[in-house]
């Protein structure tokens, strides 16, 4: 999830599609001339064109996910050989030019709708829920040496001024019962910390970020946050994107133990709390309703259990 629709980042600089052009032009003439057009997303982060038939150009908005490009250059052709799922695979590294002033990057397009769009139900989603147990598992195998640290490598707590503003005002909005949410993050702050080594994370693993085809979870994309640290973060899928009964699939075949399932619940309510709170109210719909959905189900999955 990562364009939005205002054609300027953060910074005013056009991110549009003439940009693209004179980018690709200037550094990869091999590929000047060939047809560019929008990809249309509510992520905040990049803007993407496609390039031609089967590329897509990636442009940070901002100066923090442009220190994002560097990581997805370096390490997404380590990870890809060992993943169940297909990833991104970089094509191209761009420098800053032509009045752009951000590092940039070319991938191999990826078809595919993402499962916000086109959610999946029923064995669809029971499949999904396994496969990317399985995807998780297999990232957590790979070897970690020399990785960068994710910044959602630590625990759920970190943020917890931010989640109890977000509780309060949500609570006053109607939006949630402040009561229940309030407990339930209390319980995933009791859960014991990670003891293990710093495992690799895809770090943001929302339904815009899953893509599916014929009625199957097939690529993960967007590893802007990739790094090591604790596999709670990427837990959260369970609650961002499943229901209670595809939960335990996706659980079994992670092999998630307790304390990190406890902790992948309080990672759920830190995002979806968050999220909706920064996000609601017109700013980004798309991103306020996953909050609300994934501090919905980690309330109601924390009571029910």
């Amino acid at each position: 999830m990562t364009t939005r629709t205002d054609p300027a980042d953060r910074d005013g600089v056009s991110v549009g599609g003439s940009l693209v052009e004179r980018l690709i032009a200037a550094q990869f003439p091999r590929w000047a001339g060939l047809p560019v057009r929008e990809v249309r997303s509510s992520g905040t982060d990049n803007a993407m064109h496609r390039l031609g038939g089967d590329m897509v150009v990636r442009l940070p908005r901002t100066a923090d996910a442009a220190g994002q490009v560097a990581a997805e250059q370096r390490w997404l052709p380590h990870l890809a050989p060992h993943l169940p799922l297909e990833v991104p695979m970089p094509l191209g590294a761009g420098v800053p030019g032509e009045g752009y002033g951000h590092s940039w990057s070319v991938y191999r397009w990826i078809d595919g709708e993402n499962l916000f769009d086109r959610p999946l139900s029923g064995g669809g989603l029971l499949d999904a829920a396994a496969g990317l147990g399985r995807f998780l598992a297999a990232l957590h195998r790979v070897d970690t040496a020399g990785a960068p640290r994710s910044s959602r490598g630590g625990p759920p707590g970190t943020a917890d001024d931010e989640v109890r503003a977000a509780i309060r005002d949500l609570g006053a909005d109607g939006r949630h019962d402040a009561e229940a949410a309030t407990a339930a993050w209390e319980a995933a702050l009791r859960a014991p910390r990670w003891q293990g080594a710093p495992v690799w994370l895809h770090g943001d693993l929302l339904p815009g970020n899953l893509l599916g085809r014929g009625g199957r979870l097939t690529a993960v994309i967007d590893f802007g946050l990739v790094g090591t640290g604790d596999p709670a973060c990427d837990v959260m899928a369970a609650w961002t994107l499943l229901t209670a009964a595809s939960r335990g699939a996706f659980r079994e075949a992670a092999g998630v133990d307790e304390a990190t399932w406890a902790r992948g619940r309080g990672w759920a309510l830190r995002f979806g709390l968050t999220a909706e709170h920064y996000y609601r109210g017109g700013r980004n719909p798309v991103l306020a309703a996953i909050g609300h959905r994934a501090a919905a189900e980690a309330v109601a999955d924390h009571h029910c259990g």
